[in-house]
């Protein structure tokens, strides 16, 4: 089974396609995101310590996430396969998940990179927000959110290299799908 790194910015269907995948290959999506809101609502210190960051549109420090992530995979349901859903983000956070994929004998198969241009992400969460009435997908958010991953995460794309896998995340999401599936086939 698959183990898969999905990254692309805020808004480029990280969330929708690890989960379409998810499902058709039944391995766990694992994103701190999910795992974050969660914990927000249910209201624990972890969860007001996440609302913090989310609000103001900054990224939670890198050892909150790694010790979720860490934990996550040490679930026997992750031993046949997973997607990472929006980790890493930073490098450090890349260098440590090589340290914890080695110590778990569990190496990643490919990186997606899911492309899509600022403005095609800005009006997109703009939607999403009224659609799901998320607080935290305002445009000041969104900006300081594509700014904070264009600053730390971004550079991953160089950092793995020749591993990343670059896909359009412009199309429909069943063309996406299939395109990310043709990758990894």
């Amino acid at each position: 089974m698959p183990r898969v790194i999905l990254m692309g910015p805020p808004g480029a269907g990280k969330g929708t396609q690890g989960e379409i995948l998810a499902t058709e290959w039944q391995v766990p999506k694992i994103a701190p995101g999910d795992i974050f809101r969660a914990e927000i609502k249910q209201g624990t210190e972890l969860g007001l310590k996440v609302k913090a960051y989310s609000d103001s549109g900054r990224l939670v420090p890198d050892a909150v996430v790694i010790e979720v992530i860490e934990s996550r995979l040490r679930q026997p349901d992750t031993q046949s396969g997973w997607i990472l859903d929006g980790f890493p983000r930073t490098v450090a956070q890349a260098e440590a998940l090589d340290v914890l994929l080695a110590e778990l004998n569990q190496p990643y198969d490919s990186v997606i990179n899911l492309d899509v241009p600022d403005q095609f992400l800005i009006d997109r969460l703009k939607a999403r927000a009224i659609d799901q009435g998320r607080a935290d997908d305002t445009e000041d958010v969104i900006k300081n959110r594509l700014e904070e991953y264009n600053a730390k995460t971004r550079p991953l794309l160089e950092f793995y290299g020749h591993k990343v896998k670059q896909i359009d995340g412009t199309p429909s999401m069943p063309e996406v799908t299939e395109t990310i599936k043709h990758f990894l086939a």
